[in-house]
């Protein structure tokens, strides 16, 4: 018998999930994959503020300890893209003209002291 974690990743159980938000008119809609496609402040917010739910929800994830090693690293880099993608929508709200949540954030600092940031960004 499969786990619930493998049956809410079933291509029926997504299937079956989508037209049920369709016959409630509650279709979700994905983020956009570049955050260029958003032109405002308003949405482009919304989308931080949904890849900030996303970290939140995998950070608890990863702290259970009965995780195995491969789910481990597998959710850590996941959490790190959310990261990435967060800086990305951003600098697209300054872009915009919105608040700018990159001076107000706190700083992540590595071992040596040295600010951590996003692979591929600057």
């Amino acid at each position: 018998m499969a786990r619930n974690q493998e049956k809410a990743n079933g291509m029926f159980n997504k299937w079956t999930s989508s037209k049920q938000d369709a016959i409630r008119g509650t279709v979700s809609r994905s983020r956009p994959f570049h955050t260029h496609q958003v032109s405002d402040v308003n949405t482009a917010d919304r989308w931080r503020s949904d890849v900030l739910r996303e970290i939140g929800q995998k950070v608890m994830e990863i702290q259970n300890a009965g995780l195995g090693e491969h789910k481990l690293r597998d959710l850590n880099d996941e959490i790190n893209k959310l990261i990435k993608e967060k800086w990305f929508w951003e600098k697209r709200i300054i872009e915009l003209g919105g608040p700018n949540y990159i001076r107000s954030a706190p700083k992540i600092e590595d071992g040596d002291g040295g600010v951590v940031r996003p692979l591929g960004v600057d």
